[in-house]
């Protein structure tokens, strides 16, 4: 079992990243280009590091949340991608996007007509993507076609490359609403071609709509995160089987700092809120809730000790957990115990800890904090 010199730490493995990517590639097929989602540290996995793997693999696309992202990344090295803004920008991010060659997500004819105002002012043609809101009621555009036309008619230096949208409810085959969405987008799509607007990208496809089959809206780029690192969201209703074969990528440890036996009777972390209902050996963990393991976990979660899922006792800390250790008497002071990972036959992946606390998966995986040493392999 790799191991490594510090209290809490994740083991991100780049063979995992790039086979979970070649597997999507595989799925889509040749014709399908897959922007790369990156946003959010790479959901916790380190993006920088992450985009090296996936770019080694031949990704022609990236995709962030925030200009400030798109910035770090093309700071940590990463020159030979397209990078996808797709949260936007703020107008005093205008420079930032011109200097650092990154491709916004407009969300609005006013953003349009900015983009446009920048492109003059630079002397430099801006490639955008445009966002409609089809029915998720979030990011993009409600225009009409004939109100996007009139400002493109309006706006020649930025140049319009994608027409995009975002699916609410990729996985639930209980709704109508990705169709309902998905024909909404291509109304807009059609009126624009209609009138001699024809974009060179439409992406509305994330993970799950790749993941479950939905053709139909991949058109000719996909945009895939969750996948990459090794996760696609449970499906309701009817759903076909899952197309896509990933695993996950990401093993989170932490070092134990004490092992102790207690008393029947004793009272475990604060408020007193775990009562030993016999004697037990418990362990203290050097992490917390500060490193990303949930509070809601707090006499109801699990941990790998020793290969065998063990509970954690007690009220979760701050930069403590307490667990049971009752079950063996091999692990002592300075060794490891898995928060999300295997050990033998004992696995715990971020969906299975999303259900205990009452979250998703996604949330899992990006609040595992700065302060976890994150280490490749």
């Amino acid at each position: 079992m790799v191991s490594a010199p510090f209290r809490s730490y994740v083991l991100v493995s780049r063979e995992q990243i790039a086979r979970n990517y070649r597997n999507v590639r595989s799925v889509v097929g040749p014709h399908v280009e897959v922007a790369c989602v990156v946003k959010a540290d790479a959901y916790g996995h380190g993006a920088i590091e992450v985009s090296r793997v996936l770019v080694a693999e031949g990704a022609k696309w990236l995709a962030v949340s925030s200009v400030d992202e798109g910035v770090n990344l093309r700071r940590g090295g990463i020159h030979q991608t397209r990078i996808l803004v797709m949260g936007g920008f703020l107008p005093y991010e205008g420079d930032a996007l011109v200097d650092y060659d990154l491709t916004p997500a407009v969300h609005s004819l006013d953003q349009m007509r900015q983009l446009d105002r920048l492109a003059d002012a630079s002397g430099r043609a801006i490639r955008y993507h445009l966002k409609i809101d089809s029915g998720m009621g979030r990011l993009g555009t409600r225009a009409s076609a004939g109100e996007i036309l009139s400002t493109l008619a309006q706006t020649r230096r930025a140049q319009l490359e994608g027409l995009m949208t975002h699916f609410a409810s990729a996985t639930d085959y209980t709704s109508t609403q990705t169709d309902d969405q998905l024909a909404y987008f291509h109304s807009i799509c059609e009126a624009l071609r209609g009138a001699g607007v024809d974009a060179d990208r439409l992406h509305t496809s994330s993970t799950n709509a790749i993941g479950y089959g939905r053709t139909e809206g991949w058109h000719t780029m996909v945009r895939a995160g969750h996948a990459l690192y090794g996760y696609v969201s449970p499906a309701r209703g009817d759903a076909p089987a899952q197309l896509l074969d990933v695993k996950p990528a990401l093993t989170w440890r932490a070092k134990l700092l004490a092992v102790k036996d207690l008393p029947e009777g004793a009272l475990v972390g604060y408020g007193g809120t775990f009562r030993t209902l016999r004697p037990m050996r418990i362990g203290i963990v050097g992490a917390g809730y500060a490193d990303g393991i949930f509070h809601r976990l707090s006499n109801r979660g699990k941990v790998i000790a020793d290969g065998k899922l063990s509970a954690i006792l007690g009220t979760i800390s701050m930069d403590l957990t307490t667990v049971d250790l009752s079950h063996t008497a091999a692990l002592g002071p300075g060794d490891e115990i898995t928060l999300l990972g295997a050990e033998g036959d004992a696995r715990l992946d971020a969906q299975q800890i999303a259900r205990t606390a009452g979250t998703i998966s996604y949330n899992i995986l990006c609040s595992i904090s700065a302060r976890v040493r994150r280490v490749y392999v």
